[in-house]
């Protein structure tokens, strides 16, 4: 009974699986036979005669024909596993939602044989809602290889992964993904997919905690996980979000760190991502420390040019320091702070394919040997230096900052050194700026130098407008960085001017109608005559302040002021003490018309200033906009001719007219920067400053001009006092520190012949791009001037602290908004400290000291 039973449901499947009426009540395929008279109680032998494929409207027919294994001419057994596996196969793929194996007709032991498919919907596009149109334009790019594909289920479960993911890395792990189909009306095999998503909350850290730590506390474990961090107040730059990719990261610098302190055995056993509520989780890490490792026997090999002795004093590595392979990594290659690795000495030496290899030979209790096997090859020279991406900047402007030429050994340090004179330029992307070696040729020795450059903009303008003494000054400034004299007559050289030699074009200018103007001009080039490193500078300006207009010469009320002033400056870059200081001098001459006018030793008469300035500075800085390490040090001497030494005026009894006809009068000037990274992109810049105002002849007294004067922005936007320092500090009105005991008045603060100023800023930049760089800081500063050096006390300042912001615009140059919390109360001036807010334009990232 049973055997008669089993019988006849294969007969069943085997009538299905071969049905010539197919489902959905077609009309019947096959007319030769019936479909009944093939069972599986009596199984046949077939030869088949040919293979049709029917439904199939996107997939290719032959490619469906080999998944199905059937070929014409090939021997079937029927009904039987074959046509079952077919089936089987073709549903394997997930293309369709149904397949059948269709008898067209049987001619003797022939069969014809049809495959019927009903092929799955394609995706013709995709509906994401719940999110903005930025992550939507997101969310879309990562999906775009998804359009025209089958719908099935690896489709669906795919876009969902990859949408999660995508939230996941920005902090949302509970974001939700929920997908519908719908007909897509213009294409009836087509569907649209409805992406509903959820991001909910962002995921925060609750807790880190850690198992199994001994000889590392959980304080100290934490601060290795600089990317996953738990909730402080305190943690300002650390991420207190939960990112899977960043927590991966962070693993491996855990391990890495904990092997740095000689743990080369440390190892994460496992780590659990557990749900503490809805917005926030617990990280658990469970570690095995291992036993701590010394350094023992280290040993080289291989090495030809330098002894073992002098790579040893290089490596400073000794038998039983606490063992790292991160330190043994950096003292072979690098990088070390001051390029002193083995590495550097070889590539500065010409060996471009040195390789250096650490290896373990030894490992007894807690001791490992160490031999580093050397490869020095052969040393290296330059063939041929070439240039390639300075589309706007003449070849001679950058080929002439670059240090490695033709003819020399190959040297990293100058490869390095190049680089950044390219990047102090102005006139290129630093980040982009890629010094490499080509067509190295073992052969002979050489090696080809490409240095590829990418331009930026460099031009800049200022448009701005400003209130100060009392009205509305408006300014117009023009900047350009790349500009050409060459081709001043050169019509089809302006873009809008001429450009591409480096020289420096600034024009600038200030008024408030006939009350206030001041127009300066002044043109740079850093390589006079073009062959030697000659700096050379022209300015001129004219400055004007009146209110005539209102009152008649004759009003107590009139005052007036005019400076004309030119100048002209020679500067050299020097090789000694090493080659970055620069020597400049600079002659100036200005010429002052007082009536009636404030703010001076004197209001009335004609005044000649005629100056000699020395700069003796030091810049190291490693880029210009951004700096990460290096100092800027400038030592400024300025003086004029001791005229009272040879004229015949009685100064005991001389008229300020008499007294500052010509001035004079000496000057000290102290400026210096240092760049520190602290850790990651945070860096620290300190700065200190000082200046000093002396006179010749005590009858003849301080000179009225060149004085210091402290507080605010440092800005001299609107400054009436032309030839006056302005020193800003935060947190404190405009020219608000006054010497003790002095009288504050804005109108009549003639400034000081003695000042000091310290900061103390962290920076931590938001972008660092070609189009921008934004930097956030946080300051705390210190200044104060006096009269005379027997009042000086450096250490008795004026502090304040406060938190900022710099946005770097190549065509703006420098913006920075900061604000300030003044400590020090200002006798007379009860709202001159406290906080202030301060804005600023055009002011220097590197090399201006403000």
């Amino acid at each position: 009974m049973n055997k008669v039973f089993f019988a006849i449901l294969f007969s069943f499947i085997s009538a299905t699986a071969l049905a010539q009426i197919p489902a959905g009540g077609r009309a019947p395929l096959t007319k030769s036979i019936p479909a009944d008279s093939l069972s599986y109680l009596n199984p046949k032998d077939y030869i088949i005669g040919g293979i049709s494929i029917s439904g199939a409207k996107y997939l290719d027919k032959d490619v469906l024909l080999q998944i199905s294994k059937l070929n014409k001419g090939d021997k079937i057994n029927l009904p039987g596993e074959q046509n079952a596996n077919v089936i089987k196969d073709l549903y394997k793929q997930g293309l369709f939602d149904d397949v059948q194996l269709n008898v067209l007709r049987i001619n003797a032991d022939t069969i014809y044989l049809e495959i019927a498919v009903t092929e799955r919907p394609r995706l013709s596009r995709l509906h994401i809602t719940g999110i903005r149109k930025g992550e939507i334009e997101d969310v879309t790019k990562k999906l775009s290889d998804k359009t025209g594909k089958i719908v099935n289920e690896n489709l669906l479960s795919t876009t969902t992964a990859i949408i999660k993911k995508h939230f996941n890395e920005k902090g949302y792990l509970n974001t939700t993904v929920n997908i519908t189909q719908t007909k897509d009306p213009g294409d009836a095999n087509s569907v649209i997919l409805e992406v509903a998503v959820d991001k909910k909350s962002k995921v925060m850290i609750n807790d880190v905690t850690f198992e199994g730590n001994k000889a590392f506390s959980t304080a100290k474990l934490r601060k290795y996980l600089k990317k996953t961090r738990k909730r402080r107040i305190y943690n300002i730059f650390g991420s207190k979000k939960f990112k899977q990719d960043k927590y991966e990261e962070d693993k491996q610098s855990l391990i890495e760190s904990m092997q740095g302190k000689g743990y080369r055995d440390a190892e994460i056993i496992s780590d659990t991502v557990t749900r503490h509520d809805d917005k926030t989780v617990d990280v658990k890490i469970k570690l095995n420390e291992g036993p701590k490792y010394y350094f023992g026997k280290i040993t080289f090999s291989g090495n030809a040019k330098y002894p073992s002795e002098i790579l040893t004093k290089i490596l400073q590595i000794g038998k039983g320091q606490t063992f790292s392979e991160e330190e043994l990594g950096k003292r072979i290659s690098g990088p070390t702070p001051n390029n002193d690795d083995i590495s550097s000495l070889y590539l500065n030496d010409g060996y471009l394919t040195f390789n250096a290899d650490p290896v373990q030979t030894r490992i007894y209790n807690d001791t490992v040997d160490i031999d580093v096997r050397i490869y020095e090859g052969p040393q290296y020279t330059i063939n041929r230096v070439s240039l390639k991406g300075n589309d706007v900047t003449n070849d001679k402007v950058v080929m002439r900052e670059i240090r490695t030429k033709p003819g020399q050994k190959f040297n990293k340090e100058l490869l390095i050194r190049s680089a950044r004179e390219i990047g102090q330029l102005g006139n290129f992307d630093e980040q982009k700026t890629e010094p490499k070696p080509t067509n190295i040729n073992p052969a002979d020795g050489t090696v080809d130098l490409v240095y590829n450059v990418v331009e930026k903009p460099s031009d800049q303008i200022e448009l701005s407008g400003g209130f100060g003494g009392g009205q509305l000054v408006g300014t117009l400034g023009l900047t350009f960085n790349n500009f050409s004299l060459r081709n001043i007559f050169n019509l089809k050289a302006y873009k809008p001017l001429p450009k591409g030699d480096g020289q420096k074009l600034s024009l600038r200018g200030q008024s408030s109608g006939r009350t206030y103007q001041n127009f300066s001009f002044t043109f740079s080039e850093p390589w006079l005559g073009g062959k030697k490193p000659i700096y050379f500078a022209v300015s001129a300006y004219t400055q004007g302040s009146s209110t005539g207009q209102y009152y008649p010469k004759t009003s107590p009320s009139y005052n007036n002021l005019r400076i004309n002033g030119v100048g002209v400056t020679l500067g050299k870059r020097l090789n000694w003490p090493d080659n970055y200081f620069q020597l400049n001098y600079s002659l100036n001459f200005d010429h002052y018309n007082l009536d009636n006018y404030p703010g001076y030793l004197f209001n009335n008469g004609t005044s000649y200033n005629i100056k000699l300035t020395q700069d003796f500075s030091r810049n190291s800085v490693d880029v210009p906009i951004y700096p990460t390490a290096g100092s800027n040090i400038k030592l400024t001497l300025q003086a004029t001719p001791p005229y009272s030494l040879f004229n015949s005026i009685n100064y005991k009894i001389a008229t300020p007219e008499q007294r500052y006809h010509f001035v004079e009068y000496y000057k000290v000037k102290f400026d210096a920067q240092w760049f520190t990274k602290i850790t990651g992109k945070l860096v620290l810049m300190s700065q200190t400053r000082f200046g000093y105002l002396g006179t010749y002849n005590k009858l003849v007294g301080q000179s009225p001009f060149e004085r210091f004067k402290l507080g605010g922005d440092g800005m001299q936007t609107y400054q009436f006092l032309q030839g006056t320092d302005i020193i800003g500090l935060r947190g404190y009105e405009n020219f608000s520190i006054v010497p003790e005991g002095s009288n504050l008045n804005a109108n009549t603060n003639q400034g000081a012949a003695i000042y000091d100023k310290f900061t103390m800023e962290l920076r931590h930049p938001v972008i660092a791009s070609q189009s921008a760089t934004i930097f956030f800081l946080a300051f705390a500063e210190g200044g104060n001037v006096w009269d005379n050096i027997s009042k000086v006390n450096p250490f008795n300042v004026r502090r304040s602290v406060g938190v900022g912001a710099r946005i770097f615009l190549p065509i703006f140059g420098l913006l920075g908004l900061d604000y300030g919390y003044g400590f020090d109360a200002i006798p007379g001036a009860p709202d001159a400290n406290k906080g202030h807010f301060h804005f600023t334009i055009s002011q220097s990232l590197s090399g201006g000291f403000n």
